[in-house]
């Protein structure tokens, strides 16, 4: 029986003097077991520690000598059961205890309720009552415990360096790199080359595969074959005509990405999968390319719900001890333009980089009429960094053949 389960739980004064008085009521047990627990209440405040079994048992029946021999029996065949249930789990009993003392409060309300339809009540003085005596309590089961911030638990977190290092030697020079916890948000405008990032800094020479990371990537945006493929020219380090030309090179510097990457098609998918995923899968980066897509629409404003998206992005990085990145288009405000900063953002000019750790903005040289379309320079904007506390602009050079950038 829960009751008598809780009845073992509150024997232990730790637990019974976080739920006394009206965060336990006598209401949330049975007649019989509520007369055991008056007696436990009693013990506990005249002895103030832990009651055995054996102890409550004859408190009980020396306080209540007066009782006929079959109330007598009927008591026994309780403490017989009582002796038959173990304490619960602390965390559990919260759990049940907390739900319990909800349950009496809404049937209390909702009793009243009803008296209020039947015309019984005419004020909401009854109503009020209620929320006083329980508004401090509704939540029996909450408990503070501050972080350790002792001296040298802060001082050891000053030595503790990045996991998984930037291969792109001008950017690692302004921040090294990511680890567990951190949210990234990488923006630019489309044919900038964001997916090839994100390929470049997992998949090429000394990227983070290399350095034992299990990476995972959520495409919803292209195909996720189209994306296989820069991991494929990136790790290979090869552009498509040589990957058909030599197979077999390509195969046997691609062959061990496998064995680390994770790439899959999360078109339709929240924030929700993300979760499950680094949960279930306990990846070290997770890549969310386009991130604003795992977005649930819960709002007509996109920087609402982009935003709440993002929260939730950063928790679970928190949460799972795991790296996200966040890939991200910037909006039309930056065509054109080497210098962007994170209010040309797509649809969310503050939300979503209120919650980021690291902003790298990507963008590259304007078009100019009569020169080669494909100009290999790119600037990388650390918008924010809290990391390291440096903002500016790397410029390094994208390889278009093989997607590797370079610096």
């Amino acid at each position: 029986m829960i009751e008598l389960a809780l009845i073992r739980s509150l024997m232990q004064k730790d637990f019974y003097d976080e739920h006394k008085g009206s965060r336990c009521p006598d209401r949330l047990f049975s007649k019989d077991v509520r007369k055991i627990k008056g007696t436990l209440d009693q013990a506990m405040s005249k002895h103030e520690r832990n009651l055995s079994l054996t102890e409550l048992q004859a408190l009980f029946f020396s306080d209540n000598g007066t009782m006929t021999s079959a109330n007598k029996t009927s008591y026994e065949v309780l403490f017989n059961k009582l002796s038959k249930e173990e304490p619960m789990n602390n965390d559990i009993a919260k759990e049940v205890l907390s739900k319990l003392f909800q349950q009496m409060v809404g049937e209390e309300i909702a009793n009243l309720g009803f008296d209020y339809v039947n015309g019984t009540k005419s004020n909401l003085e009854p109503l009020r009552n209620i929320l006083d005596s329980y508004q401090d309590d509704f939540t029996p089961s909450f408990k503070f415990e501050g972080d350790d911030i002792s001296f040298d638990t802060l001082v050891d977190h000053l030595n503790v360096k990045y996991q998984w290092k930037f291969n792109i030697p001008s950017l690692a020079r302004r921040v090294e790199g990511l680890s567990g916890g951190h949210f990234v948000i990488v923006g630019a405008r489309p044919n900038t080359g964001k997916t090839s990032f994100h390929a470049s800094i997992i998949a090429s020479e000394g990227g983070f595969i290399d350095q034992g990371a299990k990476c995972v990537v959520l495409c919803n945006e292209e195909a996720y074959k189209r994306v296989g493929l820069r991991y494929l020219y990136c790790k290979s380090n090869m552009s498509s005509d040589q990957v058909l030309e030599n197979r077999k090179v390509a195969l046997s510097r691609y062959e061990p990405v496998k064995q680390l990457l994770s790439i899959k098609d999360a078109t339709d998918k929240r924030m929700e999968y993300v979760e499950q995923l680094a949960k279930s899968v306990n990846p070290d980066i997770i890549v969310l390319d386009m991130g604003d897509k795992f977005a649930s629409m819960g709002s007509e404003r996109s920087d609402i719900y982009l935003k709440e998206a993002a929260i939730h992005a950063r928790n679970i990085a928190k949460k799972y001890n795991c790296a996200i990145i966040w890939m991200s288009q910037l909006s039309a405000e930056a065509e054109g333009k080497i210098n962007v900063n994170q209010s040309m953002l797509e649809g969310s000019k503050t939300g979503k980089a209120a919650e980021a750790d690291l902003m790298l903005l990507i963008s590259k040289n304007p078009d100019i009429e009569g020169q080669d379309s494909n100009d290999p320079q790119r600037h990388i904007r650390l918008a924010k960094n809290k990391l390291t506390g440096w903002h500016g602009t790397v410029h390094v050079e994208l390889d278009v053949e093989t997607g590797r950038y370079s610096a």
